[in-house]
């Protein structure tokens, strides 16, 4: 069966010196954006096309651009053409973290403590001309929970109350946090390719959304990941790893730590019960139950604590033994 390609795109990479590539369409993800691998005479590039109005690839550019330029390992950009939505950049080959790690399982805690490098260097340059991830933000985004997962549920419950809870454990948070550091907000295992260098060789990648925020938010996304286990030991060796790197003091880092990983997590159950009922891609109901476990296990930090009570009170025990409840059955 012949693949329909989006009109502009023999027109775009002709201009950029690709005109005849064989051009192979790749799996997407939860956005509107499509992927595609050209090649021509033995070389191998990567084009993405993100339509406007769904689609913006302006952000996506300006955080590349921003990471080479500061020597992180960002795909490099070989034509553009925001307006129309189309990007051709440096492909950085097969090597999945999540695919490699599915079939090597031994070699997750040196994949981990490797994608700890990045973080560290962003956590030693200044933040990026990025918008900042502040209070409005964090609650915008736990809001999420109450606007889809609580209705799904068939919940009714405290809005003003749970806002009330995530403000006062925030903001100290937000005091500590400052001015920040590049945070790319989806740094996980199926954002990180394994480069020909080896295990350690790391290429970064779905970074357009990135804020000026607190460095404990990334390792958040990569070791309480929404789409494959992280076994708590490599969890607690990675964090280990990452603070010895570090100048953070252990006890209050971790429990930024704890408190961005319900934060991230409230908002992510949030979005895929969005992705199920307005996208209509129900796949992602069965990711919730891994999300709940680590919020659960998050809410029992003591710095979590009225977020914890508001929880309590206004999510029944039967729905989060239940993963967060049997939505779409």
């Amino acid at each position: 069966m012949s693949t329909i390609l989006p009109d502009g795109l023999e027109p775009f990479i002709a201009a950029a010196g690709w005109g005849g590539a064989h051009v192979s369409p790749l799996p997407g993800d939860a956005s509107f954006r499509r992927y595609f691998r050209l090649t021509l005479a033995g070389q191998r590039a990567m084009l993405m096309h993100a339509p406007p109005p769904h689609e913006d690839p302006a952000p996506f550019l300006a955080v590349a651009h921003w990471l080479e330029n500061n020597g992180l390992r960002a795909p490099h950009i070989l034509a553009e053409d925001a307006q129309k939505g189309w990007v051709l950049l440096e492909d950085f080959g097969d090597h999945r973290m999540r695919d490699w790690l599915d079939i090597h399982p031994g070699d997750e805690t040196a994949i981990y403590q490797a994608a700890m490098a990045p973080l560290v260097a962003l956590g030693r340059l200044p933040a990026g001309p990025f918008p900042p991830y502040d209070m409005a933000v964090y609650l915008r985004e736990v809001g999420l929970l109450t606007e889809w997962y609580a209705p799904a549920a068939g919940l009714t419950v405290d809005v003003p109350g749970y806002v009330a809870a995530w403000e006062q454990v925030l903001e100290p948070l937000v005091e500590r946090q400052g001015e920040g550091i590049t945070v790319l907000r989806d740094y996980h295992a199926e954002n990180i390719m394994l480069l020909e260098g080896g295990l350690t060789a790391q290429g970064l990648l779905d970074f357009q959304d990135a804020l000026a925020g607190h460095p404990a938010y990334d390792l958040v996304s990569l070791l309480q990941d929404a789409r494959r286990d992280v076994s708590l030991e490599t969890e607690a060796a990675t964090l280990d790893h990452y603070l010895a790197l570090t100048k953070h003091e252990r006890e209050p880092f971790l429990a930024d730590y704890a408190v961005l990983g319900a934060q991230r997590n409230a908002k992510i159950v949030g979005i895929f019960v969005r992705l199920w009922q307005r996208d209509g891609k129900p796949r992602y109901l069965s990711l919730i139950p891994r999300i709940w476990a680590w919020l659960e296990r998050d809410l029992k930090h003591p710095a979590l604590a009225p977020v914890a009570a508001w929880f309590d009170a206004n999510i029944p025990a039967e729905l989060r033994n239940a993963g967060g409840g049997s939505l779409g059955a």
